[in-house]
C-alpha cells in the first residue's frame, strides 16, 4: 500500500494544473491561463498550505508545544485548514471570525473540531463585505484570547511558514506542471503569502516571469493609490493593509484591480464553461489573468491560484 497517506494531511498540495481554453475563448483573448485548482485541497483552499506550513514550522522551532492552544483570525479558509491540521495533530484550535463572512465557513470549522468565535461587525459594516476596521476587531479579539489562554498564535500575516508553503510546495508544482512554460503569475492579495511565495520560487527558476499583485478596485493600496471604495465583497482579502508583511521589498511588474461585480461575474462564468466551481478571490485571479492577456501578456501564458470553492459562498449572491 505504498501509494497510501499516513491521514488527510498527505492529500495537501499536488493539486491539478488545468488550462482555461472555453473561458480564453469566451473573452476574446490569446494566449492560455493555467490555473492551479487548489479549491480541491482537503479544506476546499489554498490556505491547508498555509495551515500545514505554519503549524510544522512552529513544531520545530519549539514555538508551538505539545497539546497547546492555536488561535487565528480567519476568512474561513486558513481556519478550515487549521482545523484539519491541527485536528490530525492534536491541537486545540479556536477559530476567530468576522460575522460578515459567510456563514457556511463557521460552520465548516466547527464540524472539523473548531471552537468558533464569531465576532460582530463595526456599525455601518455590510454582511458579506468585511472592511479593514472589521478585521482589526477580529485581530483584537483574537489577540486577548491568545494572552487568556496562553496558546499559540498561528498569525498567518507574519509567521514565515505562510510564503515559505507556497515557495516550497506551490511554486514547484507549478514550474513543473508547466514545464517552465510560464510568462505571469498574478494573485489576489490576502496575508500576501501566496504571491510572495510562488513568486520568489517562480522568478527564481526564470527570472523573466512577471508578477502581479490584485487588489480591489478602489482599495488598491499596495499599488500606491488612494483608498476610495474601502468595502468590496470578495471575501479573504483587499483589506487595505499597505504593511503586509510578507510583500515588504518586493518588486512587482504592474499592478492590477478588481471589482466585485467583475470577479463575480468571472467565477459565474468559470463554473460554466470550464465546470469549476470556484471562490470570489479565484474570479478576481481569472480576471486579472484575462486582463494581462488583452494586454502586456497576449499570446502568452498566465498562471494563477484557484484559491477556494464555490460551496463556502452558497449563503451568498456570489451563485444568486
Amino acid at each position: 500500500m505504498t501509494n497510501t497517506h499516513t491521514s488527510i494531511l498527505g492529500a495537501i498540495g499536488n493539486t491539478p494544473l488545468v488550462r482555461l481554453d472555453r473561458l480564453v475563448k469566451h473573452y476574446g483573448c490569446e494566449g492560455t491561463i493555467l490555473a492551479k485548482l487548489d479549491h480541491l485541497n482537503p479544506g476546499f483552499s489554498k490556505k491547508d498550505r498555509v495551515a500545514l506550513g505554519v503549524i510544522e514550522a512552529a513544531e520545530r522551532d519549539g514555538s508551538l508545544k505539545p497539546g497547546q492552544t492555536v488561535v487565528e483570525l480567519t476568512s474561513g479558509n486558513m481556519g478550515t485548514g487549521l482545523a484539519i491540521v491541527c485536528g490530525i495533530k492534536g491541537y486545540p484550535f479556536v477559530a476567530v471570525m468576522s460575522k460578515g463572512n459567510s456563514p457556511e465557513r463557521a460552520r465548516m470549522m466547527a464540524a472539523l473540531g473548531a471552537e468558533v468565535v464569531l465576532v460582530d461587525q463595526l456599525p455601518g459594516s455590510r454582511p458579506g463585505e468585511v472592511s479593514g476596521a472589521d478585521l482589526a476587531e477580529v485581530d483584537r479579539v483574537a489577540a486577548d484570547l491568545t494572552r487568556d489562554r496562553n496558546a499559540f498564535r498561528a498569525d498567518q500575516f507574519r509567521r514565515a511558514g505562510n510564503p515559505g508553503s507556497h515557495e516550497q510546495m506551490t511554486g514547484p508544482e507549478l514550474w513543473e506542471q508547466s514545464d517552465g512554460d510560464i510568462d505571469a503569475f498574478c494573485d489576489f492579495v490576502g496575508s500576501g503569502g501566496t504571491l510572495a511565495g510562488t513568486s520568489k520560487f517562480l522568478r527564481s527558476k526564470n527570472s523573466n516571469i512577471k508578477c502581479y499583485p490584485i487588489e480591489p478596485e478602489g482599495a488598491a493600496v499596495i499599488a500606491g493609490q488612494d483608498v476610495v471604495k474601502p468595502d468590496h465583497p470578495i471575501q479573504g482579502g483587499g483589506y487595505v493593509m499597505a504593511d503586509l508583511d510578507f510583500l515588504r521589498n518586493l518588486k512587482w511588474d504592474g499592478f492590477l484591480q478588481v471589482d466585485g461585480d467583475t470577479a463575480r461575474q468571472t467565477v459565474r462564468d468559470l463554473a460554466r464553461l470550464e465546470g469549476v466551481f470556484a471562490g470570489f478571490s479565484a474570479g478576481a485571479n481569472v480576471a486579472g489573468a484575462i486582463e494581462l492577456l488583452k494586454g502586456p501578456h497576449k499570446g502568452q501564458t498566465v498562471a494563477v491560484i484557484i484559491c477556494d470553492s464555490g460551496l463556502k459562498y452558497l449563503s451568498t449572491d456570489l451563485f444568486g
